[in-house]
């Protein structure tokens, strides 16, 4: 799927992806949504994301918290607060740190709560995207604090993106795993 660069694409995009990747989910066995991944998981790809999460919930919250901080990012700077997207003190450099203290905030949230959370945040950031124009979302330089991206690109991080990341983890996952 390419990625998307207009409003429409990002829209059917990040709904796409997001019905694909819950799908993929609920097929899952009860036990297979609830077991810790298998050895073979952390093997998969040299990322950190691969031994960094240990099961679904794991994925369902990262991908929860990088809403968090689109939604966060998007409506300080709509208010007039200058804010960067990665919170203090991260940066582009150290951001997995960032997401791995994401993944220990989380270690108690159950998965229940975990698929909740990224259905309510999938709804809030796409109704966030409801709210910008296609150039507001795909012209560059139209708000000073995207920088040299726009907006769209961070949405589409944020959503289709990340959600074809999840569906490969979830897919391998199925796969490695016992039903």
């Amino acid at each position: 799927m390419p990625r998307a660069t207009t409003k429409t694409d990002l829209i059917i995009a990040a709904n796409e992806q997001f019905e694909k990747l819950f799908k993929l989910i609920d097929n899952m066995s009860d036990g297979q949504q609830d077991a810790k991944f298998s050895d073979e998981m952390a093997k998969a790809g040299k990322d950190a994301h691969w031994s960094r999460d240990k099961n679904v919930r794991d994925v369902l919250v990262h991908l929860y918290e990088w809403h968090q901080l689109l939604l966060n990012w998007v409506n300080a700077n709509r208010n007039d607060e200058n804010k960067p997207f990665l919170p203090e003190p991260y940066n582009w450099k150290t951001y997995g740190e960032m997401n791995v203290e994401f993944w220990k905030k989380h270690q108690k949230t159950s998965l229940a709560d975990s698929k909740k959370k990224l259905k309510d945040s999938h709804k809030e950031v796409m109704a966030m995207i409801e709210t910008f124009s296609n150039n507001e979302l795909f012209a560059k330089k139209t708000f000073i604090w995207t920088g040299t991206s726009t907006l769209g690109a961070y949405c589409v991080s944020a959503t289709s993106s990340h959600y074809d990341w999840a569906i490969k983890k979830m897919k391998v996952h199925i796969k490695t795993s016992s039903k």
